[in-house]
């Protein structure tokens, strides 16, 4: 039974009344973006009420219960099961009201606002009309008593926020806003009846469309569990857990709590699996004790996201290094470690021994091309499925080195060193912080900082007549040179690191080798010992490489067996896949299946395979010894151009048509998921936002231009409707949000953007969203970003994710049309929200 009445915020304050934001809510999470939209809110309200005084603007609810404890006669104390968000904020803008109005009028505006609206003069065991969190309750006694102590946390945030805002205004003005905020703002206040049990209304909430997680419901039923103890056991053991951990971290540490027994158990599943559990336990000594065990183990989980608290040194740097690795599915088998240590079943040198077989598992297969293949199972399952009768890092090393799980033999590396892509393998992240270890591993004391170190080609990706003729006095017979600089260029003996950002490009290697003599980096001294880089070098260089690979990160138990072998059959899969008009190159099909270009070369010239006539050499140009597999004859230059590819006078393909190593991981669905992932990254720094991490890396990966020029378009995204959204790998990537997941129609966006310069139109992403998902919407989203200078998508690539270099946007033109091609995409999806007298129009 709920009483449900329309009130202001006079109606809601006045008077001896108090409002408790009850244990089980979330602290204040309010950030700029919802302070900006209300304070626009309350300002053209301001306006509107100049000329009709009556004028209101509705806010929403908010959901109130009497509370079990009530105070003494005269007060009314409620609970704020909903709303409470809201409801301090707007509290806090009433403090922020009274000491501008104090600073700039007189101190008479103090007790007038506290004693009507803040404060319960009469009562002071009832003092505050509102009591937040017992987390948020300093910051909020500080913004009330106008404390020297305001500005932590979003509470203070807050309050700053609506104090910059009010600076400008005039003592009419800040009347006008007060009187708004009062009396213009209007609520509808559903009070439950008293034998209501809130903590049920409030679970029942999250499924009429409140945004709670799975650690708030979580912290709800603990708490609906706790009747007589909620108070002690949430200052004694929850208190300091959340003060620990933020609200997306603490999911975390419940689903890997379930990870542990069943890997299959997915985020989205958390709160339903431990109420599941929890509901088997029958006292609330049981519930307290689950409460305490939560703790424990989120102190071991903060060393995981904050490794820099770990106190052994040698536990440290593991933790460091799979930190920034970036993969988040080895939390639970490093939650495990950390609490077998905590209970003395493991030493901190078995913990440090079973971690670092993690890590030479992780380099070892991103060596050989096989990062991703079924990583998320074989790290969640480590710890259901090891043995525990053993020490743990003989448990870990054993699990995984059985079975398939591509954990690379001594003999993989030494062949992935010298044949494989390298530069193509796995994130960009991982591969230039296993230089960087490797750089490590030679002890020097280079005064470079690592994060200052970035992975260099020696022999360029684009080379000049000088190094065409250094490569061609190694050619064997029928070889070309252009195959062989293929082959070489992403290998890791033709890698290295530089300091200093040394721009060294495609300067002849005579010049390379004085710069890169300048770094210091070890790395590089058996490079600047050579007189010339061609292919034995190379060579040389990887099999040093290698051998110094099998000695840093240990192999797996001589149980494993080679697990080097090409995937022909997902060559195939990925020939069938590609579209006409379109083509690649043998070296990414390489890189795709693990081999070089030339073994992919005798292979579709010996084995029948579909479309092989779409596999070109780098430049663009048949390959000389092509052959039909099945006898064929005509041209195949001809057939290609039937099906729509371009070739210039000199007979080389249309390099936009052509289908890149990206591009076929996608066809055959190796592709990451297109959103970030939801369990939060390890933070870089106290404080740092992802969005304050992407505009970091754009800073540092293009120039003064490109970043303001991207930050102008952001800007432009925001103002047309968009929102951002960040992803959490090391790379972070910017989403333009046109539409949010809790849309009827889904989540939709046009493009990604990535510091590291490119913009990735999400065609793939766009094919299952309406209205995109029809073709010909798509096709003319691709005509109008063909009109943008150096934009150039095939129509080959509907399906796919292709992309143009971020620098364009340098330009202020191609910025102003960009943004009107993102007007018309964010019109679009946004066609279903608009009356039917405005469609016709639109489309």
């Amino acid at each position: 039974m709920v009483a449900a009445a329309e009130t202001t915020l006079q109606g809601l304050l006045e008077g001896a009344k108090q409002y408790q934001v009850p244990l089980y809510q979330r602290t204040y999470s309010w950030q700029d973006h919802q302070l900006e939209r209300l304070w626009d809110d309350i300002a053209r309200l301001a306006d509107d009420r100049a000329e009709n005084p009556k004028t209101t603007h509705f806010i929403g609810s908010l959901v109130l219960a009497p509370s079990p404890n009530n105070g003494p006669a005269g007060i009314g104390d409620f609970l704020v099961v909903d709303g409470q968000q809201r409801l301090t904020t707007l509290s806090i803008l009433l403090c922020a009201i009274r000491d501008h109005r104090v600073a700039t009028e007189g101190d008479e505006h103090r007790d007038r606002l506290n004693d009507q609206y803040l404060i319960n003069k009469y009562t002071p065991h009832r003092r505050l009309k509102l009591v937040p969190t017992q987390a948020d309750l300093d910051a909020y006694l500080a913004c009330v008593d106008s404390s020297a102590q305001i500005g932590g946390g979003a509470v203070g945030a807050a309050y700053q926020y609506f104090r910059d805002r009010l600076k400008p205004a005039d003592q009419a003005q800040v009347q006008r806003l007060e009187d708004a905020v009062i009396f213009g703002l209007a609520l509808v206040s559903v009070v439950a009846h008293a034998d209501d049990n809130v903590y049920r209304i409030f679970e029942s909430l999250n499924n009429t469309g409140l945004k709670l997680t799975q650690a708030d419901l979580l912290r709800n039923y603990l708490f609906m569990r706790l009747p007589n103890r909620s108070k002690t056991v949430y200052d004694a053991h929850w208190l300091p857990l959340q003060r620990r951990l933020s609200s997306p971290e603490l999911e975390v540490l419940f689903w890997l709590d379930l990870v542990h027994t069943d890997p299959r158990i997915t985020q989205g599943d958390t709160y339903a699996r431990q109420q599941a559990r929890l509901d088997r336990l029958s006292t609330e000594d049981e519930i307290e004790a689950e409460v305490r065990r939560f703790a424990r183990l989120g102190a071991l989980l903060e060393l995981i996201l904050r490794p820099e608290k770990e106190q052994d040194p040698d536990v440290r740097l593991r933790l460091q290094r799979l930190h920034a690795w970036g993969t988040t599915t080895v939390y639970p088998i490093l939650l495990h470690l950390l609490d077998r240590r905590s209970l003395g079943t493991a030493t901190s040198a078995e913990v440090a021994s079973a971690m670092r077989y993690v890590e030479s598992f992780l380099v070892r297969r991103l060596l050989i091309g096989r990062a991703t293949a079924n990583i998320n199972r074989n790290l969640l399952s480590i710890v259901t499925e090891m043995d525990k009768s053993q020490p743990v890092d003989q448990a870990v090393h054993a699990y995984l080195s059985a079975g398939r799980k591509y954990y690379a033999t001594d003999a993989d590396v030494r062949h992935a060193v010298r044949s494989l892509p390298f530069y193509t393998n796995g994130r960009a992240s991982q591969r230039t912080l296993v230089l960087r270890w490797l750089e490590q591993s030679y002890g020097s004391k280079e005064p470079v900082l690592p994060e200052k170190l970035t992975i260099e080609h020696v022999l360029p990706q684009k080379i000049g007549p000088e190094w065409q003729r250094m490569l061609a006095a190694d050619l064997e017979p029928h070889e070309n040179v252009n195959e062989v600089h293929e082959a070489l260029k992403h290998t890791l003996g033709n890698l290295t690191l530089t300091g200093y950002n040394v721009e060294l490009g495609n300067s002849p290697f005579a010049v390379k080798r004085v710069e890169l003599a300048k770094s210091g980096v070890r790395l590089t001294q058996d490079i600047v010992a050579c007189e010339r880089w061609g292919r034995p070098q190379i060579h040389a260089r990887a099999d040093a490489l290698a051998e110094r690979i099998i000695n840093v990160w240990p192999g797996p138990t001589g149980q494993a067996t080679d697990q080097s072998e090409v995937r022909w059959d997902l060559m195939d899969k990925a020939l069938s896949a590609l579209p006409a008009g379109s083509w690649t190159t043998y070296g990414d099909l390489a890189a795709l299946v693990g081999t070089a270009p030339q073994p992919v070369g005798n292979r579709l010239r010996s084995v029948p395979a579909p479309n092989a006539h779409r596999v070109l050499q780098v430049e663009g140009t048949m390959a000389a010894g092509f052959r039909w597999p099945d006898g064929r004859t005509d041209d195949p230059v001809a057939v290609l151009q039937a099906e729509g590819v371009m070739f210039d006078q000199h007979g080389r393909a249309d390099q936009t048509q052509r289908i890149d190593l990206d591009e076929l991981a996608q066809l055959v669905g190796l592709a990451p998921d297109e959103l970030p992932r939801r369990m939060p990254r390890p933070r870089p720094g106290e404080g740092q936002s992802l969005a304050d991490r992407f505009v970091e890396q754009l800073g540092l990966l293009q120039d003064k231009a490109v970043v303001e020029a991207t930050l102008t378009l952001l800007e432009h995204w925001i103002e047309l409707g968009g929102t951002l959204l960040y992803g959490g790998a090391a790379e972070t990537s910017c989403f333009l949000m046109a539409r949010e997941r809790g849309h009827r129609d889904g989540d939709i966006w046009p493009m990604t953007l990535y510091p590291s310069g490119k913009v990735e139109v999400v065609f793939q992403h766009l094919a299952n969203r309406t209205p995109f998902g029809d073709v010909a919407l798509r096709e003319q989203f691709r005509q109008r970003l063909n009109q943008l200078p150096d934009v150039n998508i095939a129509a080959a690539k509907l399906a796919l994710r292709p992309g143009f270099p971020i620098s364009i946007l340098a330009d202020s033109t191609t910025t102003t049309a960009l943004v009107e091609h993102l007007q018309w995409f964010y019109e679009q999806a946004h066609l279903s929200d608009r009356p039917d007298e405005t469609l016709a129009a639109l489309q």
